[in-house]
């Protein structure tokens, strides 16, 4: 039993050493919220990615100071507005710069437009729920996202961007998650 248990062993020591002798030969994936890894998409889907997620998170907040909110839901969203403005224009100056080579989407795509529609036609208590609910998701999607491409994206300006930006949208994340 003692020389099996030896054999099993320098066996395992033999192997772990060529395992550990390995190289990746592509970027890192990243994993999601659920543990699931993903790779960074490429620079032209992280652009329109982001600028239909500024438009949308732009329309909605505006949107949702206009229904009259309470105080913590009115303070959210007049940050969102003016955070989402600044993230559009530095991104806006990354790509006429040519520092970045992108096409820039000038309106929501039909999936965002849909979801600013429904919340449109809601008002009260059933808009709050609603827009909390979307400014929860919205931000793990936008946390998702800018991890992915400032570890393992295409373009280095815009790389270093997404990883400027990232604390601000946890910080959204968080704040999103407490409204109540």
């Amino acid at each position: 039993m003692k020389r099996m248990l030896t054999a099993v062993a320098v066996c395992l020591l033999m192997c772990g050493g060529l395992w550990a002798q390995t190289t990746p030969t592509t970027p890192s994936p990243t994993p999601d919220r659920g543990g699931a890894m993903h790779s960074a998409p490429s620079g032209q889907e992280f652009v329109t990615k982001v600028v239909v997620s500024d438009l949308f998170e732009i329309d909605s907040s505006q949107l949702a100071l206009s229904k009259q909110p309470n105080q913590s839901t009115k303070s959210f969203a007049e940050r969102m507005v003016t955070d989402h403005q600044k993230t559009s224009s530095e991104l806006k100056s990354l790509v006429q710069s040519g520092q970045v080579k992108a096409d820039l989407p000038a309106k929501l795509d039909a999936e965002h437009q849909k979801m600013l529609d429904e919340l449109k036609a809601k008002n009260g208590n059933e808009f709050a729920q609603d827009y909390h609910r979307i400014q929860v998701k919205a931000h793990e999607d936008a946390v998702e996202l800018f991890t992915a491409y400032s570890t393992s994206g295409d373009i280095e300006q815009l790389k270093a961007w997404a990883g400027r930006t990232l604390p601000h949208l946890k910080e959204h994340l968080s704040l999103a998650q407490q409204l109540k």
